[in-house]
């Protein structure tokens, strides 16, 4: 994509049929040091770039306004729906960034208990939160960080609709 190249154009420009480069794109197959110099010439890179730390690797996601992934999850609270806002591949940390919006029906559910480091910021709604064995009143604006370990959640909901921004910190083990 940095190229500017589709698949079939790098394909001829390296002399690698377009199954071969999708298998290797894929990591199902390992090329030869050649087939990678043809690939590396095709992109108008060194060849190191292939062979680079990942630890330096960078990534950036974007989500154009509603078109975040809905996330079915097992097990989930009925009435919260939850789209992932982006991800990212590189590096040690894990980032799950959430709107998560409650629909009409949707009940306060304050058990909710994971690994990791929580960020929430009220988007619409207010709710009482529960942290553990503190509750706190939010309203649009409202933001809390906390260890996620604790048990936590919506407690009660004061004033509907209800989002919010729910982003959850985990390294990578």
């Amino acid at each position: 994509m940095a190229a500017d190249l589709s698949a079939g154009a790098l394909a001829s420009t390296a002399g690698v049929s377009r199954s071969m480069l999708s298998r290797i794109e894929s990591g199902l197959v390992s090329p030869s040091i050649e087939v990678l110099d043809r690939i590396a010439v095709g992109l108008d890179v060194p060849l190191s770039r292939f062979f680079g730390d990942q630890v330096d690797r960078t990534d950036c996601s974007f989500v154009p306004a509603g078109k975040g992934v809905i996330v079915e999850r097992v097990g989930a609270v009925a009435g919260y729906r939850y789209e992932l806002l982006g991800h990212l591949l590189s590096g040690n940390a894990f980032v799950e960034p959430y709107l998560i919006t409650l629909s009409e029906d949707a009940q306060p559910y304050s058990t909710f208990q994971h690994p990791g480091i929580k960020f929430i910021h009220i988007v619409s709604g207010r709710v009482k939160y529960r942290y553990g064995s503190r509750t706190m009143e939010l309203k649009p604006g409202d933001s809390l960080l906390f260890e996620a370990r604790a048990l936590h959640g919506v407690e009660l909901i004061h004033e509907r609709p209800v989002s919010y921004m729910s982003i959850v910190f985990t390294l990578r083990e």
